[in-house]
């Protein structure tokens, strides 16, 4: 397998980074500064965007899934200012809708949580189309049958039955499952 190569960060070291999960974002910011880069970070879509239209970043990292909406309309904003911005999008709920959708809108690459600050890097300066390397630790197929079930869980606003009408499941045994903890 050949290594992956990296470009140089370059000249304009700007970094939006976008996720509702503070913790998380204060830790991407501090390491993202480590490696480079000039973070500025936004809670929401609408500071997102604000900060994409007031002086569009070079790089971003954005969370798909955001308390006042989605992710993309970022990825879309800071596109429409920006073309030549290096975009990955993160996401706890890794499906390939969601990836081809991420993409046709213009992000560079899509990685699912839980990411750290090296495959955010790798992924921002990737050259080409190289291919990233298997993850090391991925996610169990119990674990992405259990993520698919919570994201439709959220999506029918934490509806059993409609989830289960919606998932062709049986509504106890969605009761039973989403009373379990999540697999590793």
């Amino acid at each position: 397998m050949t290594e992956r190569r990296l470009r140089e960060i370059g000249e304009d070291r700007s970094l939006l980074l976008v996720d509702d999960d503070e913790p998380f974002l204060r830790r991407l910011a501090r390491a993202m500064e480590k490696r480079g880069f000039v973070p500025e970070t936004a809670l929401s879509v609408a500071e997102g965007k604000a900060l994409a239209c007031s002086h569009a970043p070079a790089y971003a990292v954005v969370d798909l899934r955001l308390e006042d909406g989605n992710g993309l309309d970022v990825v879309e904003a800071l596109r429409e200012r920006r073309p030549d911005a290096r975009i990955v999008v993160l996401t706890g709920y890794g499906a390939i809708a969601s990836a081809v959708a991420a993409v046709k809108v213009g992000a560079t690459d899509y990685l699912a949580k839980p990411a750290d600050a090296n495959d955010v890097t790798a992924a921002l300066l990737a050259e080409g189309d190289d291919l990233p390397p298997p993850p090391e630790n991925p996610m169990s197929a119990d674990r992405v049958r259990w993520e698919h079930i919570q994201r439709v869980y959220e999506q029918c606003d934490r509806n059993v039955s409609e989830t289960a009408r919606r998932l062709n499941m049986h509504r106890r045994t969605l009761q039973r499952i989403l009373a379990k903890r999540s697999p590793r």
